[in-house]
């Protein structure tokens, strides 16, 4: 049972004939949070079609007695093993302050139980949900409800003033963009292997891996595989690249959304190499800065790598969780010694 909304407000399950909406509200919180405004319509109709994903089930938006939507709210539990449970929401900055947040968490955690009934047995289960570092209100609202920080993230951007270095890629390794036909299966195993490695990673069949790139990649109309670089050596794909250069937020910022370097193959400055490519090809596109999001402390390195490849962090965000079952972790935490490695990033 959860508490009840102010007087006059009502919930209800989101509408595709939301986003328009939504994504206002979802900006505006940012424009007072962080100075800008990163979400887009289409991609939010874009995460709510994701296999799996149920907008009925999944969702709610709080509207207030004059009709006007200022909460919403989402659980993401669409994978097996359902240990871990991902939520998030946000409020319109005029009506923080109403309980609004405090349902929204108390609906989450709700939806979020039933992993408990999926989950194998014995597993830890837990939600996880991140918010700006700078969001005080956020922070104290997470803690009275029971969540524990765990983790920070970083923005990572570099400027550009001119064309930056040309990677010198190592012996025996090459560069070449992906190409759906032939390069599909090959390119899913070779990021389940990069990613094995990333910290509170959760092990998916192949199956489901590639069911949820073949949606990305068909179902994305800003999915452009000319920017998604894969690092080849001895006919077997090493490491990739996944970018774009389309921003709501910033017209001049192209953005690196995923880069994984396999286990057998680091150490050999390929993912430098492949980050160095990116930018390249970015700046050749018109993006004069490239940004990122990375693991403040990743278990292979990556924020050091993008360090000293002239990224600076401009801004951090933080993973709350809290544990719903206490049990044995199928996330991955830490690594062992031999696998202490040059790495990889999700964003």
């Amino acid at each position: 049972m959860i508490r009840k909304l102010p007087g006059g407000y009502r919930d209800r399950a989101a509408s595709r004939a939301d986003a328009k909406r939504l994504t206002e509200l979802f900006n505006a919180y940012a424009t007072s949070r962080v100075g800008e405004a990163p979400h887009d319509a289409d991609e939010l109709l874009l995460e709510w079609n994701t296999p799996e994903f149920d907008i009925n089930r999944d969702t709610r938006v709080i509207v207030s007695p004059e009709g006007r939507i200022v909460g919403y709210g989402e659980v993401w539990d669409t994978h097996a093993p359902h240990v871990l449970v991902h939520v998030w929401g946000r409020v319109d900055p005029d009506a923080v302050g109403r309980g609004i947040g405090s349902w929204l968490l108390e609906w989450e955690e709700m939806r979020a139980r039933e992993a408990l009934l999926r989950a194998p047995e014995g597993a830890r289960v837990a939600i996880r949900t991140g918010i700006p570092e700078c969001c005080s209100e956020s922070k104290g609202l997470l803690a009275e409800s029971g969540y524990t920080p765990i983790r920070e993230f970083y923005r990572m951007v570099i400027e550009m003033d001119g064309a930056p270095e040309s990677p010198t890629w190592p012996a025996g390794v090459s560069v070449r963009v992906f190409d759906r036909a032939n390069d599909l299966d090959p390119m899913v195993r070779a990021m389940q292997d990069a990613f094995s490695d990333h910290w509170g990673h959760v092990a998916r069949s192949f199956e489901e891996e590639r069911k949820q790139w073949v949606y990305w990649i068909d179902s994305d109309k800003d999915f452009d595989p000319s920017l998604f670089f894969l690092a080849e050596c001895d006919g077997e794909v090493a490491g990739a690249s996944f970018c774009t250069a389309k921003r709501p937020e910033d017209a001049d910022l192209g953005w690196v959304h995923m880069l994984g370097v396999r286990r057998p193959w680091r150490h050999r400055g390929i993912a430098r190499s492949l980050l160095k490519h990116s930018f390249a090809t970015l700046y050749e596109r018109g993006k004069t800065k490239v940004g990122l999001g990375v693991d403040g402390a990743s278990l292979t390195g990556a924020t050091h790598l993008y360090e000293t490849a002239g990224m600076r962090c401009i801004r951090r965000s933080v993973s709350y969780e809290r544990e719903l079952r206490p049990g044995r972790d199928l996330t991955t935490q830490t690594l062992g010694d031999a696998n202490a490695e040059e790495g990889s990033h999700d964003q």
